[in-house]
């Protein structure tokens, strides 16, 4: 697994790594990893204690007994959530342990190490394809976003669990995360298990799938980029040229740009676009999210809409 993981080349030898730690098996083991890598001296693991388990300080306990075991510096968060806060829990969680990770890895120039595996990117590739519509969706997670690393994103949960019981690390077991009432868990306990019903290399051909498509997806970006050349707008002429999935993803790629997040529901509007620019004159349609499409003088760009005020 270290060999993996050093073959990935995303944990240098002279890195400094900030760990995410929560206590789990696979944190455990990515942890260990960054340490055989890089070295005790220059692994910093961060663990957030949100309180929201009745397990949550025995968590907290574990992570600090196991940087001790480990030789590492652990940063411990304590994040509370405000009673009555609204918005989803999970999304919550992750905003708050991604930005105190980006805090302490910019401070330290860092690499933030999560221990994402191939059994995750299964479980949120079939999570998007059933939540949200577009190519992207089934992309999964890439193994390197800025600073962010996935260094066991080609190993199973299996292996990461032999790995800390050959190395005699325990681990902790989170509960929730069988929990039926979240929708990770139906995915991980009721559609893997059907889809592996239907045949046993289903996981396998999942991952397949998505190597294959993020492959194709570097082509399929590089044409988005020859047509808008690094601007942010396009010749309604043009668009009206351009195959249809081609100028579905340029437009998808303008909302993007004048956003920063990803619009997929823009490309579906390519034909009304078209049609009120045969109109004439200037003109203004909402794409999805907080993306708007302006015509004018014969050409289209992408501008934010700010949210309604409550």
């Amino acid at each position: 697994m270290r060999e993996q993981a050093r073959a990935g080349g995303l944990l240098a030898a002279d890195a400094q790594v900030v760990a995410m730690l929560s206590g789990g098996r696979d944190s455990v083991c990515l942890l260990d990893v960054c340490v055989a890598l890089c070295g005790a001296e220059k692994v910093r693991a961060l663990h957030v204690n949100y309180g929201l388990r009745y397990e949550s300080d025995g968590d907290e306990e574990h992570c600090r007994a196991t940087c001790e075991q480990l030789g590492v510096y652990l940063k411990v968060l304590r994040a509370p959530r405000e009673a009555g806060a609204s918005g989803n829990l999970h999304a919550w969680a992750r905003d708050t342990r991604y930005a105190a990770a980006r805090e302490v890895a910019e401070r330290h120039d860092a690499l933030i190490a999560v221990g994402h595996t191939a059994t995750d990117q299964v479980e949120t590739i079939l999570y998007r394809l059933a939540a949200s519509p577009g190519r992207r969706a089934l992309l999964g997670m890439p193994a390197s976003e800025g600073r962010l690393v996935r260094p066991l994103l080609g190993l199973t949960r299996e292996a990461t669990a032999a790995y800390c019981l050959e190395r005699s690390l325990p681990w902790r077991e989170d509960e929730s995360n069988d929990n039926p009432d979240y929708a990770r868990a139906r995915v991980r306990h009721g559609l893997l298990v059907a889809l592996e019903a239907v045949h046993p290399a289903a996981r396998a051909n999942v991952l397949r799938t998505a190597d294959l498509l993020r492959e194709e997806t570097e082509l399929l970006d590089a044409l988005v980029e020859s047509e808008l050349k690094g601007g942010s707008n396009i010749a309604i002429e043009r668009l009206a040229e351009l195959p249809q999935a081609l100028a579905r993803l340029v437009v998808i790629r303008l909302a993007e740009q004048a956003t920063g997040t990803f619009v997929p529901q823009a490309g579906e509007r390519v034909q009304e676009i078209l049609a009120l620019a045969r109109r004439g004159g200037r003109a203004e349609l909402h794409v999805g999210r907080l993306s708007g499409a302006v015509i004018e003088n014969g050409v289209l760009r992408m501008v934010k809409i700010p949210p309604r005020s409550s």
